[in-house]
């Protein structure tokens, strides 16, 4: 009891809370951090000087660890045709490819902010097919956002998808996209000519309505001046310490089957050779005779194995 008779209210008696409220503040932390992420989080990072982290991922276990891990934004690349397809490119990865993984991921990730990109030409000719696609990635799909790669020349495409309430990252640099166009996977903006040519485009996309847009393969000073001019975030694939965030993709970061390591990708892990060694292991114990062993298997009980012995003969099949 309190010094006049009332009852004690609170830790200020010296009892730590009761179950029940550590409970709460524990759900009350949880749902807190399950807050969903959204665009204006992303420019609120920019602004107050938080570094952006994202993913790039493309299946449910993926996403799900990535989130778990506190990862902020995750891509679902149209990469995926290199990373787990098996092409020399995204060029041929489709807008079914997209919706397909978009959905795997989406599905998992419930406080990451999910982009999906539109892939190789989904998103030129008509305003119209550009908007039928995109609406596919975000209903269907389940993605927040959509990406884009290109510069001025995509503007109007951005601006009619913002119109429409679909937010747009956009991405310039290194577009996959145009590898043919670019003469492979090679460093852009390093010349004066083709770096004023990122700014002007940085800022078409800016004004056209994207909530942040993917710097790839720039020079880190490239990246910085682009970064200082924009008042929405930038991503950085390969593209320095200066933007307000980083890009890798699950596979290259964890060095899970990625045959290519970039300069601009650090692993963070090594989990292809574990991966190969249990294969193997299994593999081993499939051919001895050593798996299944007792623990893995189910057994009858004896009286309806005797019944069904009975019934069909207990000799070999074909006798």
């Amino acid at each position: 009891m309190g010094g006049d008779g009332s009852p004690p209210t609170g830790p200020k008696d010296g009892r730590a809370d009761p179950p029940e409220s550590l409970q709460a503040k524990e759900a009350a932390s949880e749902m807190e951090y399950r807050k969903a992420i959204s665009t204006f989080d992303l420019k609120k990072m920019k602004a107050e000087r938080e570094k952006i982290a994202m993913v790039t991922a493309y299946d449910y276990p993926s996403a799900l660890l990535a989130e778990r891990a506190g990862a902020d934004v995750i891509l679902v690349g149209d990469s995926l045709g290199m990373v787990v397809l098996g092409y020399d490119s995204t060029i041929p990865v489709t807008m079914d490819d997209m919706v397909h993984h978009t959905k795997a991921v989406a599905r998992a990730a419930k406080r990451c902010f999910v982009i999906a990109d539109m892939p190789f030409l989904s998103y030129h000719g008509s305003i119209d097919r550009t908007l039928e696609n995109a609406a596919r990635l975000m209903q269907e799909g389940g993605a927040k956002a959509v990406k884009m790669e290109g510069g001025r020349e995509i503007a109007e495409s951005v601006r009619a998808c913002v119109r429409a309430g679909i937010p747009v990252m956009g991405h310039i640099g290194l577009t996959p996209q145009a590898v043919h166009q670019l003469g492979g996977f090679k460093l852009q903006g390093r010349q004066p000519e083709q770096a004023r040519k990122l700014i002007d485009d940085a800022l078409a996309l800016e004004e056209a309505g994207v909530f942040g847009i993917v710097l790839e393969m720039v020079p880190e000073e490239l990246a910085g001046l682009i970064t200082e001019r924009l008042q929405v975030p930038t991503i950085g694939i390969g593209a320095g310490r200066l933007c307000d965030g980083q890009g890798l993709v699950y596979h290259d970061l964890l060095q899970y089957a990625s045959p290519l390591k970039p300069k601009f990708v650090k692993a963070y892990a090594n989990v292809s050779e574990p991966i190969v060694e249990g294969i193997s292991a299994y593999v081993r114990e499939v051919k001895s005779g050593a798996f299944p062993g007792e623990d893995n298997v189910y057994h009858m009980d004896g009286a309806a194995l005797e019944e069904v012995a009975g019934l069909y003969g207990s000799g070999a099949r074909g006798e």
